[in-house]
């Protein structure tokens, strides 16, 4: 029996690696296809010991049959082992709640690549919370009450096994399981010290420093991954990526606040040299004022007026 082209079938998957994802969702499984051969060092947290290989090539996600219906697997890969020339299949599946038809999909998922490569098949789930990820490593069987014709036994990633990495020294070994381990315990509460741990080894790569930022929900902690990455120059300057933007808008905020405040000053000092007393509360609501044109009408008025509180006349 003929097995398919798998060589051509990974060098069109290959091609999409470029494209950055798009959401929590993507980048949680995108980081194996930019990183294949992490699957062989993080699958042994799952408690199954992952054999020596030569190699994980990406192959097409797409399981759709000639019918039509629809089945995309998040990722999968083959892997070839150093003692079986045909290796085995890995479907890398991302969850991110507990969903009971997602077991229809993943039998189907296992029996059709088992059919059509004549491989076996693995499940890979990936979760970033801890209930999804008790509910996905529960064995799904199918049958009647009184025989069990299919059990599915998923492989399951997330924040129970895959500890946070907040060594410095330990990130700098592996890059990819970095930026994996901060995505799978993104709902950590000390989510913040583990970036903080890790931004000056992951900052200087684009590559997982933007991996990082799409994978994080919207909310403090990636804010707080924005302003961290905004310190590293981009590497693609003019390209438009999410670190580009993030360092144009933290340095525009940092340069537009120093000229409110040097305005500010020079409003103050104006006052003084003419003699006019100054508050505490006019001082703090001139120095807190950062608005320019409001500043400039300040100081505008600065060279006239009788007392402080006549900057804010008619305001």
């Amino acid at each position: 029996m003929t097995l398919p082209p798998y060589g051509r079938t990974a060098r069109i998957r290959v091609t999409t690696v470029c494209h950055m994802p798009s959401s929590q969702h993507d980048a949680v499984h995108r980081i194996f296809r930019e990183a294949p051969d992490l699957l062989a060092r993080l699958v042994p947290e799952t408690g199954v010991e992952f054999p020596e290989c030569s190699s994980i090539e990406p192959l097409d996600t797409d399981l759709t049959e000639i019918r039509p219906l629809e089945r995309r697997v998040d990722s999968f890969f083959r892997v070839r082992t150093a003692d079986d020339e045909g290796g085995f299949l890995l479907a890398v599946e991302s969850q991110t709640k507990p969903d009971p038809e997602k077991h229809n999909s993943w039998t189907y998922y296992l029996a059709h690549m088992y059919a059509k490569y004549r491989l076996p098949p693995i499940l890979v789930v990936v979760c970033r919370d801890k209930k999804t990820a008790v509910w996905a490593e529960e064995p799904i069987r199918i049958g009647c009450s009184f025989h069990t014709s299919m059990e599915v036994f998923p492989l399951v990633l997330g924040p129970i096994g895959v500890r946070p990495i907040t060594d410095p020294e330990e990130a700098a070994k592996d890059p990819a399981l970095t930026t994996f381990s901060v995505l799978i315990n993104a709902k950590d509460p000390g989510i913040l010290a583990i970036l903080d741990a890790v931004a000056p080894v992951l900052g200087p790569d684009a590559k997982w420093a933007e991996y990082i930022e799409v994978g994080l929900d919207e909310g403090p902690a990636r804010d707080h991954w924005r302003k961290l990455m905004a310190v590293y120059t981009p590497n693609f300057p003019g390209f438009g990526s999410v670190m580009e933007e993030a360092w144009i808008k933290v340095h525009s905020d940092g340069e537009a606040k120093g000229k409110a405040e040097g305005k500010a000053e020079d409003i103050l000092r104006v006052l003084e040299v003419r003699g006019i007393e100054v508050s505490d509360s006019v001082r703090e609501r001139v120095m807190a004022c950062g608005d320019l044109e409001v500043l400039g009408t300040w100081f505008d008025r600065s060279l006239t007026v009788e007392t402080a509180e006549g900057l804010f006349a008619g305001e």
